[in-house]
Formats: structure tokens, sequence, C-alpha cells
């Protein structure tokens, strides 16, 4: 996870540096910023209203190209970025159709009359008549509305009648809805279009008109000076001083999404003749969009990326008051291209890929929605707004810097060319892909096909869900079911009875694997200790005939107690000083015969032991272990599990279990 988000990082600070390559590059073969102000005059009167389109201001009554740049100049500086964006913006929207067809009335009411945060702009068909607009300026209607996030939508009454009869409509109608009030989640009212004339600028005039009266306006400067100076609850006022008749209709727009967060005001100066209180508070030029915060005032406009747009103020008021959902979103974002970079960073056959990449998906999304859960909680408290408060103002603070203002341009950049984003994303991944596949190229699953890679997914689910044990051999006598109390459970349960998950093998590499060596006194050869052991197995084995042959059991021959009772056998303490112990682990038993192959130790050869002290040919035990029996060949004590040392009892490296 850690590596997956240092990744991510680094991503996102090569993007940083891209778009000012990309800043450098633009100037060098233009000369200007993005930041550049632009003068009106030089642009053409078509390029004049594509800036007015995208403002929000209407220019019905306006003939000359003098009028419009004026109503330009008032409205707000114009820069480099807003004019691409406006033309870029202008010419993606041509042909585009987003309007929504209602089914009834529970369609109308869940979308409509249920949206407490944003502006509908519904045509009503009567009933066996004609729209109100053709489908020719319905189209350019809703092109119009919908770059200021006006949804729009179309309501046939021959689909419900009796909720068009219930309503009132009895002809076709244009209807809009707007939040009632000013407080976060309020009513919303419907108001019906009853002009007479239906063209698009007269409907759109209508319309910003009825946004605009929601916004507080100020026409005096001594209501300005108690409203500045004024102690409310909402601690953040956005402003805009301007010598219009009504605001432009992106800052209406973005009254009512910032409901209950941020407070609109619009302050009209065409009749001011005292400047002196708008000196005092800051203001130096005309127009200015001032942002006021417990912190202090924020001038917006002087900034990377701050465009007199929609787009570009709602990025800004966002990260200066963002709201929960918004939150979520971010972290939502950041998680998921966490996560894709698995996509990368997974090594091996391409459905392997895209298995983990689904399996972390999933894994990482649930786990996102899950921790959600407690802070939403936690933030519902009564004694949690202190905290909020502050949370916030730290916020206010970092997103006022120029560092900030800077990720917010990117954004924008970023978000309006996605085919770039997605192709330096894909650029980024397979690099790392390249050095993972450096780093990793000893590992021989990265050479799989998926071919190979399904078949080893296949035997793995197969063996997880049907993997018998191999060996049925009975409980030894002497077991200490209270060492460990899932080992005990596991016996009750008669785990021969049962079908086991296979369990990965890379612990063998873990176990202890030595030589077994013999002690060489003056005038003995390492043949002849060989001897003697093979001369001491046949012995043993003559015992064991007569002890079976008496009918009386004894403890294994290959494992015995080098210090233990007075009855143990003489050949015992022989074998011990021939057999050089020193260099055995100290809690392993000591032995001279692999009990898997019935076959004695012979000299300079492996021998492995497992965690229950219990010592073996290492490629016999490896055999036994690979295959799937995961467990002590005498004692049944698994493998990979340690074996607990039981209170007040001091452990003997020589003790038998």
């Amino acid at each position: 996870m850690w590596l997956k988000l240092f990744f991510l990082l680094l991503y996102f600070l090569v993007l940083f540096v891209l778009a000012r390559f990309f800043e450098a590059v633009v100037w060098y073969e233009t000369g200007i910023f993005a930041t550049q102000l632009v003068d009106p005059v030089t642009l053409s009167f078509k390029k004049l209203k594509t800036i007015l389109e995208c403002r929000g201001l209407g220019y019905s009554g306006l003939a000359e190209k003098r009028d419009v740049r004026e109503l330009v100049e008032n409205s707000g500086d114009l820069m480099q970025g807003e004019l691409y964006s406006a033309l870029k913006n202008e010419k993606d929207q041509t042909g585009t159709d987003s309007s929504t067809t209602f089914s009834g009335e529970m369609h109308f009411y869940e979308l409509v009359e249920d949206t407490k945060d944003g502006i509908w702009l519904v045509q009503v068909v009567a009933q066996d008549r004609n729209p109100l607009l053709s489908k020719a300026n319905w189209g350019k209607m809703v092109q119009k509305v919908s770059q200021f996030g006006i949804r729009t939508g179309t309501f046939n009454c021959s689909s419900d009648s009796r909720y068009c009869h219930k309503r009132g409509w009895v002809k076709s109608t244009l209807i809009m809805s707007v939040p009632q009030t000013n407080a976060s989640k309020g009513k919303v009212m419907l108001k019906e279009y009853n002009g007479r004339r239906i063209e698009t600028e007269h409907i759109f005039k209508w319309m910003t008109a009825h946004v605009a009266s929601r916004i507080k306006t100020i026409r005096f400067s001594q209501q300005l000076m108690e409203d500045w100076y004024q102690k409310e609850k909402q601690p953040v006022k956005m402003f805009l001083f301007a010598k219009l008749l009504q605001p432009p209709a992106f800052f209406s727009t973005l009254s009512i999404k910032f409901t209950g967060r941020i407070e609109f005001i619009f302050v009209d100066v065409r009749n001011w003749d005292n400047t002196s209180c708008l000196e005092e508070i800051g203001v130096q030029h005309m127009p200015s969009y001032i942002l006021k915060t417990p912190e202090g005032i924020y001038r917006y406009g002087n900034s990377t990326g701050e465009f007199i747009s929609l787009h570009a103020m709602d990025t800004f008021l966002r990260s200066v008051q963002p709201e929960v959902n918004d939150l979520f979103v971010l972290s939502l974002v950041m998680v998921n291209l966490m996560a894709w970079m698995d996509l990368f960073i997974t090594q091996g056959a391409t459905i392997k890929r895209f298995v983990v990449l689904i399996s972390t998906l999933g894994t990482y999304n649930s786990l996102l929605i899950i921790s959600w859960l407690p802070i939403l909680g936690f933030l519902q408290l009564p004694y949690i707004e202190n905290f909020y408060e502050y949370s916030l103002k730290l916020l206010r603070y970092a997103d006022t810097t120029t560092i900030a203002s800077w990720v917010r341009a990117d954004w924008t950049f970023y978000s309006s060319h996605p085919a770039l984003f997605l192709s330096t994303y894909l650029a980024h991944g397979l690099l790392i892909d390249y050095f993972e596949k450096k780093r990793r190229c000893g590992d021989e699953d990265q050479n799989a096909n998926n071919l190979e890679w399904l078949s080893s997914l296949w035997d793995w689910y197969t063996s997880y869900l049907v993997h018998p044990i191999a060996s049925f051999q009975n409980f030894p006598n002497e077991s200490d079911w209270d060492d460990d109390p899932n080992f005990l459970l596991e016996r009750l349960a008669f785990p021969d009875l049962w079908l086991h998950p296979l369990v990965p093998i890379d612990y063998i590499k873990n176990l202890p694997t030595w030589r077994f060596k013999c002690v060489h006194t003056e005038g003995t050869s390492p043949e002849d200790c060989d001897h003697n052991l093979q001369s001491k197995t046949m012995h043993n084995l003559s015992c064991d005939q007569d002890d079976h042959h008496c009918g009386t059991e004894s403890p294994p021959r290959s494992c015995r107690r080098s210090e233990g009772s007075k009855s143990e056998e003489p050949w015992s303490a022989a074998e011990e000083q021939d057999t050089d112990w020193s260099q055995w682990p100290c809690d392993m038993l000591h032995c001279t015969e692999c009990v898997v192959c019935l076959e004695n130790f012979e000299i300079n050869c492996l021998v492995m032991g497992l965690p229950c002290g219990h010592v073996f040919h290492q490629q016999c035990i490896v055999v036994w272990l690979a295959g799937g029996r995961h467990c002590c060949p005498v004692c049944r004590w698994p493998p990979y599990k340690k074996r607990p040392v039981r209170p007040g009892h001091v452990a003997d490296p020589l003790e038998h279990d």
C-alpha cells in the first residue's frame, strides 16, 4: 500500500512539472501566459459575445461592439486562459444534448422537486399540443444553460395526464425550479414562464432575473458598511463589486450550489459618488471579487487559474469551503488511482494482473466506505463544532497560497484534457512496470503465461476446496494438547476425517538445515565412524524384533533421550560419543535415523529439523512437506507453527516429545 501511495504522489509531482513545462512551451511560442490580461478592444465581436455567453450576461439589446466591450470590462478582467476555455467550450458543446425525459410524477419529483441545491428548466408538453420551443430552439436553450450547471428536461403530459391536470398544465409551457430559501436543504419553488416572446435570449434573461433575486443586493454605502462589519453565523462571504444591473449568471448559480456554506452578495456601485468606504475595506478597482473570511479578505482573480468563469470559481470555492461529500469524492478518486497502480506493480500474466486489480479495487473501496462511516458519525456530534471550525480555518490558510492556486489551475487543465491525463497515467504505469520487472528479474512467476497462471490458479482453487491429508497416522500417545488451544481444536475436530486447505510451502526455506557429522578421535576415520553407526543400527533392529516378539511396545529407536532414566540401553551412550552434537541446533532432538526413508544418517549428509524437534533427511522431509502433508511424520505437529513452551517448563534440547 505504501509503495502504491509513493508511486501516486510521484505521479502528481510529474503532472505538476509537466504543467509548468507546457506553460514554458506556450510562452516560448506565443510570448504570453494564461494569466496574462487580454484587451477586449483587440477581440472580434464574435469572441466578445462568446465571453458574455460564458459569464452569463445578456447582450440582446446591444448592437454595437463598443457596448459589448464595455459590458465585458464591467463584469471582470479577461485573461488568456479564460478566452481559451470559452472558445474550447463553445466548440465542444456543439451538437450535444443532455436533456432528460421524465416518465411520470415520481420521476419528476425525484429529480426536480427533491433537488435542493440545483436549478432545473423543464419544458412541459401538454397533451395533444405542440411544445413551446421547437426542437432546434430547445437544443440551443439546453446548450446555453448547461454551461452554468442548469439541468434540463422534458415532461410529456401524455405519459402522466393526471399529474399535469393536478398541476394545472393545460398548455405547453416552461417550468424552472429554484430553491426557495438560502438555508441548506430548503424548499423548492416552481416558476412558470409567462412571457410572450419565446426566443432563447428572453427566456434566459427571465431565468437569470429569478436566480439573481435570491442574492443579497447592496445599493448604498451605508448598507455595505453595516453588512461588512456585521457578525453572523455564516463567516464566509463572497462579494461582487461591479457596475452592472444584475450579477452574471455564473455568480448567481454558484450561490445556489454553495447554499448554507457561503453567502453571495452583489454590490451595485453604478450610482455611488462617495468611494471612501470602498477604499476602507480594501476594494481598489472595479469590478472586484472579494472573499471575506474570519482570517481576512482574499481578492479573487490575482492568482494563477482564477478566471471569471463558473468552473474556475467553483473549484476555488470548493477548496476553500468544502463539504463532506467533496472530501469523500476526493478520497474515492485517490484510493482508486492508487489501486490501479497494482496493474503495473504486479508482475506475471495479463490475466493475473487484472485479477489482482479487481481484488484490490474491491478491497480498497470497501475499506474506504467502512472508514467513512465512523467519520460521518463523529462529525455529527455536537461537541465537534470547534474542531470542525479549526479544520476549516487551517484549510483556508492553505488554499489561499500561491502553491494552492497552481494546484487548482493544474486540476482545471487536466480535467479539461482527460486524454492527456490518461496517457500520462499510462506512461507512468509502464515505467513502473519496467522498473519492477528489472527489480524482480529472478522471479520465475513473472515469466508465466496466461494459460500457466490460470492452470496454477485452478490447482490452487481446487486444492483449497478439496485437499485431503495423505497420511492417516494415529495420534502419538504422549501429545501435549494443552500446548496450543488452536491445535487442540484441530485435533478434536478429527483432522484426518476432514478436507484441509492448501498451505503455502514458503516456510520450508526457513527450516534449519545442517550436515550430520561424527566426532573423530585418534585412530578413527570417517569410514570407521560410519561403519560403527551401521553396526549399531543392525543391533537396534534385532532389539526391535525382540521387543515385537515379546509383545511389548518401545519408543522409536531413532529418537532417544541422552539424559533420562537409568534403564536406558548402553548403545545410546556409545552412539552419542561418536556423533558430533555440537553442530545441531539446541532445540533439536538427538537421533541418527530418518523415519521417512528408515535409513541412517550418513556422514556429511544434509539433515533438516522441524519446529517440534524431530530431524530427517533434508530431501526426504522436503518431498514429504511439498506433497501436501503439512505435519511432522512422528508427532504430526504443523511445521509452519512454532512449538510453544509450557509455563514452568525448561526446554531441554534432548527431550523427546
